[in-house]
């Protein structure tokens, strides 16, 4: 019922209905309900009729032996007896209903039973009943009614509504058709508008993040050949280290613009082999990295973008958490990729900020750890840009758990064999 379109269709069939009944109980009301016994009359002057043929020629009639079947109407039988008793002429006459529809009436004469159809009479169950059923007819037809209507004035609020859903990894909407309702247009107007503002001042920002990254590379440079010239040891060492980290700060934004701005070509790929491909290059470079499971799973991505994306996160699982426990494992709809670690995890009220540039759980860990700050950034732009999406929570016990899906590509074709686990 939050629903605008249920709000309008119970509001359409609420105004058909209630004209509808105020209607007719405006006429109840006036003119009262129609009497069932005024049928009566009609049906006593029939039983005459009848009986004076089969007095006057007996053989134009049928008699037969016993009354009609069916199911015998006490109430139009007791009432037609009291009007023929009241007219000087009584009989033992029944009225009997062989279907809702059909009435037989039966009248005793000599040698049998006058047998004829009746027409014209209430529905069982009375008026009252019969006002009822039209009255529910009238509500089914009103719910009908209003709910066509209400589908078809919030039709155009829905596909603005799946324009939005379907807003695309760059955060930025779709062209919208400008049809429907002046309404529609004008919001629809407005969110291309939007969208577009959007897109401006996202390609802005990337190419201030990449100018001052490539603009960085020169003063480095010069610092670092001045950095060779300082006679301490020790001073030059640390200036060494600085440079080498702003330095890797530039790489880093440089290859963000790029991962936000590109379009990479997505192929089908098997996710289990290029995951234990990384780790077997990861635990060449002595990070200490482990395949705990592994079965086939193929998804649509990127290989270099993706490889990229993993790298990042068992590298920081690795760096940060001293150990990194890699699982892959698949269901019908989606892989999923579980990359958990021994170390102190996260700050619970810092949590959500771990895909922000540059975030730091901790700058006095960072200090020690290399790093620009921009791998989980990198890696969740991978992600989302292939479909899937990343979750970083703290373990049960220790550590922290980076958790990636990515949707299974039902086109491809994975292998029948699962890989085993590996030490």
């Amino acid at each position: 019922m939050n629903t605008l379109r249920a709000k309008l269709a119970v509001l359409i069939a609420g105004v058909i209905i209630s004209v509808v009944g105020v209607t007719i109980g405006a006429r109840v009301y006036l003119l009262g309900l129609p009497d069932e016994r005024q049928a009566i009359g009609p049906m006593v002057s029939q039983v005459q009729l009848l009986e004076q043929v089969a007095r006057a020629a007996p053989s134009l009639l049928s008699i037969q032996p016993k009354p009609a079947e069916g199911l015998v109407d006490a109430d139009m039988t007791s009432w037609l007896r009291e009007e023929l008793t009241a007219r000087g002429t009584p009989r033992d006459v029944m009225v009997s209903r062989t279907s809702r529809d059909l009435a037989m009436l039966s009248i005793p004469v000599d040698g049998g039973w006058l047998v004829t159809q009746l027409t014209d009479l209430p529905p069982p169950g009375g008026v009252f009943s019969m006002i009822l059923m039209f009255f529910a007819f009238i509500a089914l037809g009103a719910i009908a009614i209003a709910l066509f209507f209400a589908n078809r004035m919030v039709k155009p609020l829905v596909l603005l509504e799946r324009a939005i859903e379907s807003v695309g990894p760059d955060a930025l909407l779709p062209e919208l058709a400008i049809e429907g309702p002046a309404e529609v247009r004008v919001a629809a107007k407005a969110l291309n508008s939007l969208s577009s503002r959007l897109k401006i001042a996202m390609e802005s920002r990337m190419r201030l993040v990449a100018a001052a990254g490539h603009d960085l590379r020169t003063p480095i440079t010069r610092m670092r050949l001045r950095a060779e010239f300082v006679r301490d040891e020790d001073d030059r060492a640390m200036w060494l280290k600085d440079l080498d980290e702003l330095e890797r700060i530039a790489d880093s934004a440089i290859l963000l613009v790029r991962e936000d701005a590109g379009k990479s070509v997505s192929q089908s790929l098997r996710l289990d082999l290029l995951i234990s491909e990384l780790i077997g290059e990861l635990r060449a470079l002595s990070y200490d990295v482990t395949l705990t499971r592994s079965v086939p799973a193929v998804v649509q991505a990127n290989r270099t973008s993706l490889n990229r994306a993993f790298r990042n996160l068992i590298i920081n699982a690795a760096t940060h958490g001293k150990r990194a426990r890699v699982a892959i494992e698949s269901t019908a709809s989606e892989a999923r990729v579980v990359i958990d670690d021994d170390g102190p995890g996260i700050p619970f009220e810092l949590i959500g900020q771990v895909f922000e540039p540059f975030f730091r759980a901790s700058r006095g860990r960072a200090k020690n750890i290399e790093g620009a700050g921009l791998g989980l950034t990198i890696a969740h732009e991978i992600v989302q840009r292939a479909g899937g999406r990343i979750t970083i929570e703290n373990g049960p016990v220790r550590g922290l758990l980076q958790t990636v899906m990515l949707p299974i590509d039902r086109a491809g074709r994975a292998a029948p064999a699962e890989i085993g686990e590996s030490d």
